[in-house]
Formats: structure tokens, C-alpha cells, sequence
């Protein structure tokens, strides 16, 4: 009888020890969290950079139209802090001449351009791999100010944020280097003329 006591008091003592370790794991572990943003005027263009402010060594983007200032310059700012930037974007920043692709160049971001699809139509970000920015929302001034859009930020979704960063490297794999057509030179005389009216 003592037997069967001691063999349950060492039973019930390791699953009470497994569910006191499990408590403790959910203290260290970080809990899901997320949250969803809107625009015309609904801040996201903020929410983005506050992200990317945050980030610790890692943001990639992928994107389809690339035109925010504010968001451009807040990788910028990143990349100066040591934080490790890849940028893919669609073909059509190649033309686009409100693009950021020449300022990401200047700054030296190397982003790249993905030419396999008819649209490389994401608008994506994970930030240090657990971190996932996604929805209708592109990175442009006029998703901001003038579009319906909507954006979600997920956080410390482990699964999810792999399944992301999967997808990116899979775009990054037939990306290339960008092709920006020299753009002509303004004649000598006329571009001033236009900006005194």
C-alpha cells in the first residue's frame, strides 16, 4: 500500500512540476498579439515606421508600389543603425517616377525587382522574424491620404512569420538588380523658367 502511495504522490508530483514549468514558459514567451489600421488618414504610415524603428536587426519588404517618403527614409534610418534591409519590389518602380527605388539606391539599400509576375502585388514586411506587416495597404502617400486601405500588424506568431519570410526568400531568389532608365536631362534655361511661374 505504501508503494502504490508513494508511486501516486510522484505522479501527481511531476504533472503538478510540468504544469508549474508550462506557467513559467508562458511568462518568457511572448503572447500573440495584433493589430488592425485603417486609412484615408487612419495612420498607418505610422504604425509602419514605428515598426521599423523598433527593429532590432531585420526588416524585409516586399512590395508592390513604393512612393512614402516618411517610410522610405525610416529604412534609411534603419539601415544606418545597423539593422540588415532587403527590399523586393515590383517592375513597375523601374518606370514609376514618383518612385523610391533611386532614393533606396543613393542610400544604399541594393533593393531588387521582382520581374516573374504581371504584378509582384504584396505589401509585406517581417521585422525580426516575428514581426508581419501585411493588407491592402502599399507604401505610398496616396494609401495614406486618399485610399480605402487597411493594414494588420502581427506579432510573435511564430509559424505565421516563417511562412512570410519563406515567401519573401522565394521572391528574392528570381529577383534582379533594378534597371532605371537615365531619365533626360532637363534643357539648360527651361526647367528654370517653369518654376518661377
Amino acid at each position: 500500500m505504501l508503494d502504490w502511495l508513494l508511486i501516486a504522490t510522484g505522479f501527481t508530483g511531476a504533472l503538478t512540476l510540468l504544469f508549474f514549468c508550462r506557467s513559467i514558459s508562458r511568462w518568457f514567451r511572448p503572447t500573440p498579439a495584433h493589430t488592425v489600421h485603417f486609412s484615408p488618414k487612419g495612420g498607418c504610415t505610422d504604425v509602419v515606421i514605428s515598426e521599423i524603428q523598433s527593429a532590432r536587426f531585420e526588416v524585409l519588404v516586399l512590395a508592390y508600389s513604393f512612393t512614402s517618403k516618411p517610410i522610405a527614409q525610416a529604412l534609411v534610418e534603419a539601415k544606418k543603425r545597423g539593422i540588415h534591409i532587403e527590399l523586393v519590389l515590383d517592375h513597375s518602380n523601374e518606370t514609376e517616377s514618383y518612385s523610391d527605388l533611386q532614393f533606396f539606391i543613393d542610400e544604399g539599400l541594393a533593393p531588387t525587382i521582382d520581374p516573374h509576375h504581371a504584378i509582384a502585388h504584396n505589401k509585406i514586411m517581417v521585422i525580426d522574424r516575428r514581426t508581419v506587416i501585411t493588407g491592402s495597404f502599399n507604401f505610398t502617400n496616396q494609401a495614406e491620404h486618399e485610399n480605402a486601405e487597411n493594414l494588420l500588424v502581427l506579432k510573435n506568431y511564430p509559424d505565421l512569420a516563417r511562412a512570410y519570410r519563406l515567401n519573401f526568400t522565394a521572391h528574392k531568389e528570381h529577383a534582379r538588380a533594378p534597371e532605371i532608365k537615365a531619365k533626360p536631362a532637363a534643357v539648360a534655361g527651361h526647367d528654370k523658367g517653369r518654376h518661377a511661374a
